[in-house]
């Protein structure tokens, strides 16, 4: 925590390959990169990959992602040489359903997300000092306050967020100028993709997150909630 403090003003001047620099010098293969395969964890992949670090990365598998995503992933170790860890729950699709009934993420998406995404990222984190994330401050008013060095008091660990201060068009630019693999779907007006029974296209003039959970009041699946959010239910 104190480490934390004392590099949190500091690391806001910092570039991306810097926070991920220090972060490799610092927690080497205990910084561990979660990735959903959105445009900003491919640009992180890439970045790392750059500096030769051995951040382990891990995606949380729900069981309901889209086939594009699954195909990137493969991709994606291919082209980094990597092979990514893939995090799954407890409860199998089939044995939540027999549980608590058909689509749980229809009528209780807070439940549905804290069985598929919330619990196996606590168990995976036990073993981490500190875990890389792709999130940036001007994706949604839940993000907006994030810092590039932070303490995670959800999950009790150092929170890196090295892309925080980049702009979408900058997401981009990397992307293309480095010839990165990326989901094709959002080139069809998905700019956050997570499982395909709660996301949908954006429409002109909605916020970037406005395709996941709609018809909820709810924007986050509480991996990036502070802790009193998730005990709420990650509203």
């Amino acid at each position: 925590m104190d480490q934390v403090i004392k590099q949190q003003s500091e690391a806001e001047h910092w570039s991306a390959e810097q926070i991920l620099d220090w972060t490799r010098r610092q927690f080497g293969a205990r910084g561990t990169l979660a990735s959903s395969f959105g445009a900003e964890d491919v640009v992180l992949i890439d970045l790392a990959s750059r500096i030769g670090s051995p951040f382990p990365i891990f995606t949380l598998d729900t069981s309901f992602l889209f086939p594009e995503t699954y195909a990137l992933i493969s991709q994606i170790e291919r082209k980094y040489a990597v092979q990514v860890e893939r995090l799954s729950a407890e409860l199998t699709a089939d044995g939540q359903a027999q549980q608590f009934g058909e689509a749980l993420w229809q009528r209780q998406p807070d439940q549905c997300c804290k069985i598929r995404k919330i619990e196996p990222l606590k168990q995976r984190l036990q073993s981490a000092a500190a875990w890389i994330t792709g999130i940036r401050r001007e994706q949604s008013p839940t993000r907006a306050q994030a810092r590039k060095i932070e303490w995670d008091t959800s999950f009790g660990l150092v929170k890196i967020n090295p892309l925080a201060d980049w702009s979408n068009a900058q997401v981009w630019a990397y992307i293309r100028s480095n010839q990165i693999p990326y989901n094709p779907l959002h080139d069809l007006s998905y700019p956050s993709i997570g499982c395909t029974h709660c996301t949908r296209p954006v429409q002109a003039g909605e916020e970037a997150r406005a395709g996941r959970w709609s018809g909820f009041s709810k924007t986050e699946c509480g991996l990036h909630l502070d802790a009193a959010a998730i005990a709420k239910g990650g509203e």
